[in-house]
């Protein structure tokens, strides 16, 4: 039996009412974020399609946004950085960290994963030069 409160009565069913305020999305970047120490948004985007179920680059943006404003994540810096993009000459990225309410869970699979993709993206830059 579902009961509901009623004037000054107490609901007998105690379930939360609404969305969840967690996903998983958000605790992947977490994770992720947790052995990377900082990130900007596009790098966090290449990192995620590369380790988990690909999704849009939109909604890492929308995740990241999200967390900052529930504590999550925080914004370490902003960096402006000249170029010829097709936008204009300049670029801005947002650095993010973990914030105080982040709950990182990394599997010693996760970490080992991301190293190795950190070194393959370092050997690359190397041999560019």
């Amino acid at each position: 039996m579902i009961s509901f409160k009623i004037g000054s009565k107490e609901r007998k069913n105690k379930r939360k009412r609404g969305r969840p305020l967690g996903s998983i999305i958000r605790q992947n970047i977490i994770d992720l974020l947790f052995v990377l120490k900082e990130a900007y948004g596009y790098e966090i985007t290449k990192y995620y399609n590369q380790l988990f179920p690909k999704t849009t680059q939109r909604n890492i943006y929308y995740h990241l946004n999200k967390g900052v404003m529930t504590g999550e994540f925080k914004v370490k810096r902003i960096k402006q950085e000249q170029g010829s993009y097709s936008w204009g000459r300049t670029a801005e990225k947002k650095y993010y960290a973990l914030g105080k309410e982040a709950k990182p869970n990394p599997s010693e699979k996760l970490i080992k994963e991301i190293n190795k993709i950190k070194t393959r993206i370092k050997d690359k830059i190397k041999d560019e030069n």
